[in-house]
């Protein structure tokens, strides 16, 4: 079975990260995505709760078959890469991950960034303006997927000013509003 990690904040989930997924499936015959809300970013603080973000992954992956949630990074401790490359892959063996160039330029400056890179084969997803070398032994796939400029902290700016934004699926956003979530 061909699996993809796809991790993040999920803060919120909106339609530039699944049709990454989708593209991603398609183009590398993955016969599923693991999204993969991260509990503890070591990076960055989640406006939103681990909980309810998990929800709104599981909203958003209703109906496409080979979404998955996973709760592999739910918990107390730091949500750090390894840690969940090494959980999926005692279960599937070969992992790729899906990660965006802005994320994978980065790539060295992760916890035990050396065996991120010999773990898994990447999936990167191309973003304009950012560049990357690659880090030896890394394998690297490119995604050349739509230009999506969608951002998560611009939608949390239009919930938190009462809009409605595209990008965001239907059952998504009426979870925001009924939690009452990203409110000022």
């Amino acid at each position: 079975m061909r699996t993809a990690i796809f991790g993040g904040t999920f803060d919120p989930i909106h339609s530039a990260h699944l049709i990454v997924a989708r593209e991603a499936a398609e183009a590398f015959s993955l016969d599923r995505v693991l999204f993969i809300p991260a509990a503890n970013p070591p990076m960055k603080e989640a406006g939103a709760g681990y909980e309810d973000r998990y929800r709104m992954v599981e909203l958003a992956c209703q109906g496409e078959p080979r979404f998955e949630p996973s709760r592999l990074e739910a918990g107390a401790e730091k949500s750090y890469s390894i840690n969940t490359i090494e959980r999926v892959k005692a279960q599937n063996g070969d992992v790729f991950f899906i990660i965006g160039s802005d994320a994978f330029a980065e790539i060295q400056s992760w916890y035990r960034w050396r065996e991120v890179v010999a773990a898994v084969e990447f999936i990167v997803v191309a973003r304009p303006g950012h560049r990357y070398t690659t880090p030896p032994g890394a394998g690297v796939h490119r995604l050349e997927t739509l230009a999506l400029p969608v951002s998560s902290s611009e939608i949390r700016q239009q919930l938190a000013r009462g809009e409605r934004p595209p990008e965001l699926p239907a059952k998504v956003t009426d979870y925001i509003r009924s939690r009452g979530l990203y409110r000022t």
